[in-house]
């Protein structure tokens, strides 16, 4: 359930609100101006993320704020759960900035460095940045399920999933290196 509250504190039930529609944002119903400052909040309930978004294997990711939850134009919320002795598949985020908080569980963050394999072995509380176009995956080798919070750069939950981590990842304007 999704509801929001205008500068009149009056809450709209289950319409979800966005700029682009008849009262939200920009003007209100009456067609007057409404200023930055007075835009309405956006609340998403718990329990209440949306699971369609783009996936990978051994995972399931939910969105909380985006383009299509609450109209946000920069950044995309959700969280990521991985079971219990389960593993992602390899993938990146294209360009976005992804910032991880560990909820709950103990998930493993993998990367290559000079061609090996690095494992960042996490804990709740903590924190993980994903730098943009960066091949990792998630794994959680624990008997209980690993939740993270996912913050990213931009409001699309941009997903490319690949073979590999050691696949040459296709940056827009950049000359792909080989193999």
């Amino acid at each position: 359930m999704t509801e929001h509250v205008h500068d009149t504190d009056r809450v709209a039930g289950t319409e979800a609100w966005h700029r682009d529609l008849p009262g939200g944002g920009d003007a209100s119903s009456t067609g007057n101006a409404v200023p930055p400052w007075r835009r309405p909040l956006f609340h998403v309930r718990a329990g209440t993320l949306d699971p369609n978004t783009a996936q990978t294997k051994g995972m399931k990711r939910f969105e909380a704020l985006s383009r299509r939850h609450g109209g946000t134009e920069k950044i995309w919320l959700g969280e990521n759960h991985v079971g219990p002795e389960m593993r992602s598949g390899d993938h990146h985020h294209g360009e976005a900035e992804t910032g991880i908080y560990v909820i709950s569980g103990h998930p493993v963050f993998v990367f290559l460095a000079d061609g090996e394999e690095q494992r960042i072995e996490t804990s709740p509380g903590d924190y993980v940045f994903v730098p943009p176009y960066v091949p990792h995956r998630e794994e959680n080798p624990h008997p209980e399920p690993a939740v993270v919070l996912l913050a990213r750069s931009t409001q699309e939950g941009i997903v490319v999933n690949l073979p590999s981590l050691d696949t040459p990842v296709e940056i827009p304007g950049e000359h792909t290196p080989g193999p």
